[in-house]
């Protein structure tokens, strides 16, 4: 099914239904697995925004070109605080063009109290403690522009690389791969998540949201 905003952003997985981030019209959804039906929406002040997850009792939300980080309650949908991007810099496909516009995080997951924050400036996922907002560790991610991020087995990380279309599983502490899919052109991998063991992305391009089936 679509999302029912122009260009989702980013998706986070909850036991009662799917969220989206819409980065045109900013507003949050959430769609019932089956059918897509709206369970839940609510305009954020959030803008050109590119990841959501769920965490604490909380929404976040990346608020992409503000260069802040949303914490939003998830009854309304307002704000309650933004906090400083980690990893805020401008994408190295556009160093040394004239005026090149910074932008901050993307991908968005939550464990254990701490936000894990995908930064395509940096290229590095940030791990962010959630109460001081102090950055406790970060490791590299492969790829140009690191997007999507999900929660894998053996608490790996799935991280996806909107440029190649990759998807990467990690390890959290040093980067390190241990596997990869190839989502084929056209389609581009901008917010990921994953579903009772099945990814899934949205393709801000075609409003779609797909699963990734891995071929053994």
């Amino acid at each position: 099914f679509k999302t029912p905003g122009p260009q989702p952003n980013g998706l986070q997985a909850a036991p009662d239904g799917l969220w989206s981030i819409d980065q045109v019209n900013l507003k949050i959804y959430k769609q019932d697995y089956k059918n897509g039906e709206i369970l839940f929406e609510a305009q954020t002040d959030t803008e050109h925004s590119s990841g959501i997850t769920l965490g604490g009792g909380y929404i976040w939300i990346a608020s992409t070109f503000e260069l802040k980080i949303a914490k939003l309650d998830p009854e309304t949908g307002k704000t309650i605080a933004k906090f400083d991007s980690p990893g805020i810099g401008v994408v190295s496909t556009r160093e040394g063009t004239e005026n090149p516009k910074p932008t901050g995080a993307h991908g968005l997951e939550w464990r254990n109290g701490k936000l894990y924050v995908a930064s395509p400036p940096s290229q590095m996922v940030h791990v962010m403690n959630a109460e001081t907002w102090e950055e406790e560790h970060q490791f590299r991610t492969p790829g140009l522009r690191n997007h999507g991020l999900a929660w894998g087995e053996n608490g790996r990380l799935w991280v996806a690389d909107t440029s190649a279309g990759v998807v990467s599983l990690l390890d959290t502490k040093d980067g390190r791969i241990y596997d990869l899919i190839r989502v084929e052109a056209p389609y581009d991998v901008h917010g990921l998540t994953i579903n009772e063991g099945i990814l899934l992305y949205c393709d801000a391009n075609t409003a779609e949201v797909c699963r990734i089936i891995k071929n053994e």
